[in-house]
């Protein structure tokens, strides 16, 4: 009897979670399906699969409707976000090495004034960068996102790194240091093969994240030629008067896969570096 009750809630939570994946899931099969469709078809019926088969849409699209296709969007954006989460991930390791395992002068104060950081609304920072950039000659270029990146001026990441190190028992750094280590040495032939996990969640957090940023994107970028992903999306709607939404849609789906993608092949590290990290040991 408890075998038979134990099946059936066995079930009973599959299908649930079933359920539950499948309306998540959902809009972006409705993405993919309205990718297929004509304009009538989108707005005037509720129906996942179209009616009648649009095949072209995603070559139209990829062509763009300009003097620049979507590829130079796809490339403009991959030069912004490589560097980006490469920078963030270099320097992200070596301030939290810094704060996790070394004692230096004002370490609390320094520690609390970048956690503060964290609390600021973006809003109230956007007008200091910009003015800030203007002046070292930064606007139309990446360079907005690539050198703040190269100095560990995303607190989040920061603080997630010195949470897992902190986690990573201190014998090993004694260890390696009788085996004649220098504390560069520790870092990358002891800590780094450790920290995998975190590594990974930091590169898929800022990948993900830069490349669907489009508010930042906006206020930096104004030349056409350099849009990312983001902003071609939404140049494909000012272009004409009558948008083809299947393109758009294509698109769409194109912008979205490399995130997907990334996530599915890295999950193993991303849940085991978002569940690990904060625990100490």
């Amino acid at each position: 009897m408890r075998e038979s009750n134990s099946k059936t809630d066995s079930l009973l939570r599959y299908a649930f979670l079933i359920i539950l994946g499948l309306v998540m899931v959902y809009p972006l099969i409705w993405l993919f399906t309205s990718s297929f469709k004509t304009n009538a078809d989108i707005f005037g019926s509720s129906k996942l699969l179209p009616s009648t088969y649009v095949w072209d849409s995603y070559v139209l699209g990829w062509q763009g409707t300009g003097q620049y296709g979507f590829q130079d969007f796809f490339i403009n954006t991959l030069k912004l976000v490589i560097p980006t989460v490469v920078f963030t991930i270099i320097s992200s390791v070596i301030v939290a090495y810094g704060f996790a395992r070394f004692n230096f002068p004002f370490k609390t104060i320094l520690f609390s004034i970048m956690i503060a950081t964290l609390m600021l609304p973006n809003a109230s920072i956007m007008i200091p960068r910009y003015i800030l950039f203007n002046k070292m000659n930064w606007l139309d270029t990446y360079l907005p996102f690539i050198i703040p990146a190269a100095f560990a001026t995303g607190a989040f990441f920061v603080y997630m790194m010195i949470q897992f190190i902190r986690g990573l028992p201190v014998d090993l750094d004694e260890a390696a240091t009788i085996d004649g280590c220098n504390s560069f040495s520790v870092l990358t032939r002891v800590l780094l093969p450790l920290c995998k996990p975190a590594l990974f969640s930091v590169g898929i957090f800022q990948f993900m994240w830069t490349w669907n940023d489009f508010f930042n994107s906006i206020i930096y970028i104004s030349s056409v030629k350099k849009f990312t992903v983001s902003l071609g999306l939404r140049l494909s709607l000012d272009a004409s008067s009558a948008v083809s939404w299947n393109q758009v849609l294509a698109m769409s789906v194109v912008s979205v896969l490399p995130c997907i993608l990334l996530f599915f092949f890295a999950q193993k590290y991303f849940v085991e570096g978002i569940s690990t990290t904060g625990l100490k040991g």
